[in-house]
């Protein structure tokens, strides 16, 4: 369908555009160079011709392509994060392609003797004989987001081109700072004006995703006293040791390493400690609401609990919750679900039906009145030296975006 070399051009110059969040700033965007990838994505909606392109102030871009039918359709819409995370540096991308994998190890840096391997990443074997973007092994790849929003824009590209495809209108959009839990902070769901949406933000070919975990964040602050060593018997408190014993008394077997599927975990992803104060940042994750409740309270029940051990109160805990399950928002308006699985079964594709175990834009959208399942993207091995995306995998996600649109407009003819 789309072009393959145009698909990679785009994508290539999406990556190489340093758009990376930063989860301290209290901007929207949280990084000024966020705004390099907006202005350029406004830029090329607007080559395109589209209807009421738009950038506001906190750098939120939306368009529309205007429906080409005679009969009301619902208005939907297709939505992507530009930014890219702050867990490893995304400056000076240097995308990689290898024409018909073989199957074998890739040499990602030969200098520095970084591999990709299928016998550690296995689902590399899934595309032997196809085309892969890797990194240079030095830098993170992009592909989450920048697959989905090209995937996006060749979508609408070949839409244009093809006016026989009938479809409602098409609504766009393209958010900053969904990597660090802020991608529909300020998303304006009246005037996007769709009556449901699909992030185009999953992995593996075939994702069509509904549930996502709840989600809470966690900083554990410990207050210790600092004195001489030489003259502290009796009077100082390590608060390393303390923070020892809260990170030892939560389930050990309770981690993302050792979870899978629906499991929830408690994730300790950093660490600032002194003899005088240390802090524990957490996030804790489940898809069960009851579950996920009972985390929290496992964690000020530990708090409460040590502090009678010590016999102090130097240790509390500040729990904010970040965002839910959207599988509540979705099962009422489960057709948009079918829809997007018959289009993958119309393009060649098994959908691949399995809870987020993560978060995405569509969850908070959700809440907010937007009803936004999530669809592949095609990359692999998200926020690190490893990703890789499939050329072929980002093909089908634009057949699935446009029968998406097609089938939209068939299933609403009066």
């Amino acid at each position: 369908m789309t072009n393959k070399n145009d698909l990679i051009k785009r994508f290539i110059s999406y990556v190489t555009v340093d758009s990376q969040s930063d989860p301290k700033s209290k901007t929207t965007p949280s990084t000024p160079k966020q705004w390099d990838m907006a202005n350029l994505l406004v830029q090329q909606l607007k080559e395109f011709g589209l209807s009421d392109v738009s950038i506001d102030e906190k750098a939120y871009v939306m368009a529309t392509l205007p429906g080409n039918v005679d009969h009301d359709v619902p208005a939907i819409g297709f939505i992507s994060h530009y930014d890219t995370t702050p867990d490893y540096t995304g400056t000076n991308i240097n995308p990689q392609i290898h024409k018909d994998y073989d199957g074998e190890d890739i040499i990602l840096n030969e200098a520095e003797e970084i591999v990709l391997s299928p016998d550690y990443f296995s689902d590399l074997k899934l595309y032997k004989g196809q085309t892969l973007i890797t990194t240079d092994g030095t830098t993170l790849l992009g592909a989450d987001d920048k697959a989905g929003i090209t995937e996006i824009m060749e979508a609408v590209k070949y839409l244009i081109s093809h006016p026989e495809i009938k479809h409602g209108d098409l609504k766009i959009g393209f958010t900053p700072d969904e990597e660090i839990g802020r991608g529909a902070h300020h998303f304006d769901v009246e005037k996007f004006g769709a009556e449901w949406a699909y992030t185009i933000d999953g992995s593996q070919i075939g994702e069509l995703e509904y549930e996502n975990f709840n989600a809470a964040g966690a900083v554990v602050t410990i207050k210790g006293k600092i004195v001489h060593p030489g003259y502290a018997k009796g009077k100082l408190i390590n608060s390393m040791y303390m923070a020892t014993d809260f990170i030892n008394s939560l389930p050990r077997l309770e981690t993302p390493e050792h979870t899978e599927g629906r499991q929830g975990f408690f994730h300790l992803h950093d660490i600032k400690g002194s003899v005088e104060e240390t802090n524990l940042e957490y996030i804790i994750r489940d898809h069960d609401k009851a579950h996920f409740e009972a985390r929290k309270e496992i964690m000020e029940k530990l708090v409460a609990d040590l502090n009678a051990q010590y016999e102090t109160d130097a240790i509390s805990v500040e729990i904010e919750d970040q965002y839910f399950n959207m599988r509540e928002k979705v099962e009422p308006v489960m057709h948009i679900v079918d829809i997007a699985e018959e289009a993958m079964k119309e393009v060649g594709i098994m959908p691949i039906i399995k809870p987020i175990r993560g978060g995405t834009d569509g969850s908070q959208l959700s809440y907010m009145g937007l009803p936004c399942p999530n669809i592949f993207a095609g990359g692999h091995n998200f926020h690190g030296r490893y990703e890789y995306v499939p050329v072929e995998s980002m093909q089908k996600a634009v057949e699935v975006i446009v029968k998406i649109a097609e089938l939209t407009a068939q299933k609403y003819t009066s």
